[in-house]
């Protein structure tokens, strides 16, 4: 089984997230993609800066989601 990461930006301040991604890379264990997850969610917010999150209130969710392949 492998599996595949969803990323989605929010903002708290206006209530509303853009449509989600998925990341194109499979991943080989849960472990794996989360540990990558959280790795792109905090460059994520690192591009975004301070001003941003702070005035939006910005956050990235994400999670994985385990697929079959065929």
């Amino acid at each position: 089984m492998k599996f595949i990461l969803i990323l989605i930006m929010c903002s708290g301040m206006a209530g509303t997230c853009i449509p989600s991604y998925e990341w194109p890379e499979k991943f080989d264990t849960m472990y794996e993609c989360l540990q990558f997850g959280y790795g792109e969610a905090s460059k994520k917010l690192a591009e975004l800066g301070p001003d941003n999150v702070n005035e939006l209130y910005a956050h990235i969710k994400f999670y994985c989601q385990p697929v079959t392949e065929t």
